[in-house]
């Protein structure tokens, strides 16, 4: 493969997690459009650091801190996403617009 079917590939991954963390109202299905996200952009960096970059590492990095990244916030956004259900017994975005505690 090339570059630009990396390039491709990983667009079209932004583009299917934009479009799921701006269109769904459920809390899960924006934090699967997020991650997605977070994947497109490894994979550019894992593209650019296979044909662009000489040292082979620097792109490996910066995708194991996203890796690392994207379990915290998925880990976060859970325990978040439960607190919330138990006190509303919804996770519907548009419902929960008064958070006060």
């Amino acid at each position: 493969m090339t570059l630009e079917a990396y390039l491709i590939v990983a667009a079209a991954l932004f583009a299917l997690g934009l479009i799921g963390a701006m269109s769904h109202r459920n809390l899960i299905a924006l934090l699967i459009g997020i991650e997605l996200m977070m994947n497109a952009a490894s994979l550019n960096l894992m593209a650019f650091n296979r044909f662009v970059v000489a040292d082979p590492t620097v792109g490996q990095i910066f995708v194991l801190i996203i890796i690392g990244l994207a379990a915290a916030e998925v880990a976060i956004f859970l325990s978040i996403i439960l607190r919330l259900y138990r006190a509303y017994r919804d996770i519907d975005a548009e419902k929960l617009t008064e958070l006060s505690g």
